[in-house]
């Protein structure tokens, strides 16, 4: 590869990745990954479109022009939404913004490509499941086991908490508090944290699982609370493990209950808990402030609740749970040591 026609652009590109998303944006790993993939993917158009090499590629390419065109071409022959479209198109107006800050001349490319209008996206229907479907699914676990006791866990905190997957398989031991008003502590997207309360049941299924899984572990243990444990290497629990095992879990539900769909995803517990609690009649705010939504309107500002306040709307809101319903496998807790250590006493 010969000489860069314009370094410029190439540094910029990598203190925007490697230094502004990450540590001034504290953006997360899947947004600098879907960021990078977007201005990755129109660079390999514009070399296709221009017949030019990567290191021919300068700030004069992304002009008003190429990226029109690459956005026209991910929807018309890639078959990609609108939606995908608008989210590329973000991410490069992103770049630009930021090379712009960096070198004020190069505002005029932000100028140039943030006139490419957004197209309008049509908000789809909330996709949920009835709470006769949650019950059903939570309920196929084999809790005659100590895998199946852990993934029938990981669906009650998910459909309690109202959880992102992957705040849930980021969670470690210490992040769940156990005292008058039990929580659990959330870590979502741009690394923004959260407090959720959790319910009595949730709390016995979890004490459950705890003397299963840690239980020579103190409250103030960073163990990954999901965990696979291969060769004697202990690593946080995967996504694709928890998908698997809720489609086979879906798999036999329905032939209890023909309403289960067809593709069960772990955003459906999210979904579903938010539309029961809202059916239920728990104001829209807290739902929003519970399931860690950043956009509120300005009017709502002064809404917040503390956890307890939440706690006690959402048991208002649905009164006895569906969980509540379940019962806890046969392992007993009756070792008077992990109590204390659940609860901070030694």
């Amino acid at each position: 590869m010969g000489r860069l026609k314009d370094e410029v652009f190439f540094q910029t590109l990598n203190d925007y990745f490697n230094h502004y998303l990450p540590v001034q944006r504290c953006a997360s790993i899947h947004t600098i990954k879907a960021y990078r993939s977007a201005i990755h993917k129109l660079l390999e158009y514009i070399l296709k479109k221009k017949n030019i090499k990567l290191n021919e590629v300068g700030f004069e390419d992304l002009d008003y022009e190429t990226v029109d065109s690459y956005l026209e071409n991910i929807v018309k022959e890639q078959g990609l939404s609108q939606k995908t479209r608008n989210h590329r198109l973000n991410s490069i107006l992103s770049f630009l913004s930021y090379a712009a800050d960096m070198t004020p001349e190069y505002m005029i490319y932000h100028s140039n490509i943030s006139k490419i209008p957004k197209q309008k996206v049509e908000s789809k229907a909330v996709e949920y499941m009835s709470e006769k479907v949650v019950h059903t699914l939570i309920n196929q676990s084999d809790t005659k086991t100590k895998k199946g006791i852990r993934n029938q866990f990981i669906m009650i905190l998910m459909y309690d908490t109202g959880a992102r997957i992957q705040e849930i398989i980021n969670l470690k031991v210490c992040d769940i508090k156990l005292g008058k008003t039990p929580t659990v502590m959330l870590f979502g997207k741009g690394n923004k944290t959260r407090v959720v309360p959790i319910m009595e049941y949730t709390v016995s299924h979890y004490l459950n699982y705890l003397q299963i899984y840690h239980k020579d572990e103190n409250e103030y243990s960073k163990k990954p609370l999901f965990y696979t444990k291969r060769k004697n290497i202990i690593q946080a629990m995967s996504d694709d493990n928890i998908r698997k095992f809720l489609n086979q879990y879906a798999d036999s539900a329905r032939k209890i209950c023909p309403e289960v769909p067809e593709k069960i995803h772990p955003h459906l517990f999210r979904h579903s808990r938010a539309m029961h609690l809202y059916q239920h009649g728990m104001d829209l705010t807290l739902i929003s402030q519970w399931l860690g939504h950043s956009n509120l309107e300005t009017t709502l500002i002064y809404a917040h609740a503390d956890t307890d306040q939440k706690r006690r709307a959402i048991e208002k809101s649905m009164g006895k749970n569906i969980i509540g319903e379940i019962d806890i496998p046969k392992y007993i807790i009756d070792d008077e040591d992990i109590l204390k250590k659940l609860y901070g006493l030694i």
